[in-house]
């Protein structure tokens, strides 16, 4: 039996698998060109891509959208026939100059979470470029839908992110503690059932994505049963050769254990997953001041700020001790992998799903 292929308008992924984007610098052209190579979605996180231009902390804004721009282009020239995207947080400052070049540089997808996209069906009018928002609940997508249908725009697909993804999460921190937070399924179905009057009455398919917790291919096999039209995986694309994140943010992963993956708060606003990091101790132990503020984040106070979340994402990439985001599941991962035998293995288990 063949593996549905996922629709996103008129693009036609041949596996149903969105690679994450994942910043600051773990995925970049050489992570996404790989991925999109092998008939899935390759994305670029946008968050301070240019972190590493000589100018960068000079002329912030520039050096980003300069390198936004290489790193689409190189992404292109390693993968000219697949199917790339780019992640911006809408929380990030300067979200409108983000979005302008990447549809610039023509980018097939943006993917766009970390808050709600409302202006973003403004931004890409006249272009090519597919948007797919990411929410985490049914009232996030309802009120997308209901704002992005007042300017005659509609989603081309919706991400659901549940509650084991890494990075920033669309959840309080009492339900993440707790573990009282709505499993992934249901609130895929319920997302399923709020977007089917909208695909009804303009004739439109709006694929629901599933994200968070997804590992190996019978979970994909799960999404798919429950009517999902495709997957988004993140940390299992960081153990691959071709992740652009230092080796030691690799071996990170593959050494860590369930009882590493722990919980924390972020300047975003959103509480965070992450690998545990001496990093991370002297968070607990009090405030760590920002040396110098780039401005990357609209509500963020460099004055008040419990640290710099880019400084510390850029330490981790870098190699050294830093933030390191991860899924809830990454302890399991134990292996670095070329992107290639990643997806043979992903694909023959979810064959063997779905027979």
């Amino acid at each position: 039996m063949n593996i549905p292929r996922l629709k996103i308008g008129d693009l036609d992924i041949k596996v149903p698998i969105i690679q994450g984007g994942m910043g600051i610098g773990v995925s970049k052209s050489r992570l996404a060109s790989a991925v999109a190579n092998e008939g899935g979605v390759g994305v670029i996180s946008g968050v301070q891509i240019g972190y590493m231009e000589p100018d960068f902390s000079t002329n912030t804004l520039e050096a980003n959208m300069r390198a936004l721009s290489k790193e689409i282009r190189k992404a292109r020239e390693k993968s000219p026939k697949g199917i790339l995207g780019v992640n911006l947080m809408v929380a990030m400052r300067n979200y409108k100059a983000f979005v302008k070049t990447a549809i610039k540089e023509k980018i097939d997808i943006i993917i766009s979470g970390a808050g709600l996209p409302l202006e973003l069906p403004k931004l890409v009018k006249n272009s090519k470029t597919k948007i797919v928002p990411i929410v985490s609940s049914k009232k996030a997508a309802r009120i997308i839908l209901k704002q992005w249908e007042k300017v005659n725009r509609l989603p081309d697909a919706i991400i659901v992110e549940g509650a084991k993804a890494g990075g920033h999460l669309g959840f309080k921190a009492k339900e993440l503690m707790g573990n009282t937070y709505q499993d992934l399924q249901d609130i895929v179905k319920e997302v399923i059932e709020t977007v089917a009057p909208y695909e009804e009455k303009y004739h439109k398919v709006i694929p629901v994505i599933a994200a968070g917790g997804i590992l190996e291919g019978v979970d994909i096999g799960k999404m798919l049963d429950i009517g999902a039209g495709g997957v988004q995986m993140g940390s299992r694309f960081v153990a691959t050769n071709e992740c652009d994140a230092n080796d030691a943010f690799k071996k990170a992963y593959i050494e860590a254990t369930k009882d590493d993956i722990c919980l924390l708060n972020s300047p975003v606003g959103l509480p965070g997953r992450a690998i545990h990091t001496p990093f991370i101790d002297k968070t607990n132990l009090g405030r760590i001041p920002a040396k110098k503020c780039t401005n990357c984040l609209i509500h963020c106070n460099p004055a008040n700020t419990p640290y710099c979340i880019s400084d510390a994402l850029i330490h981790s990439v870098n190699g050294e001790d830093g933030l390191v985001f991860s899924g809830e599941r990454a302890g399991e991962i134990k292996e670095i992998v070329t992107v290639k035998k990643l997806f043979d293995e992903l694909i023959k288990d979810l064959k063997s799903y779905i027979l």
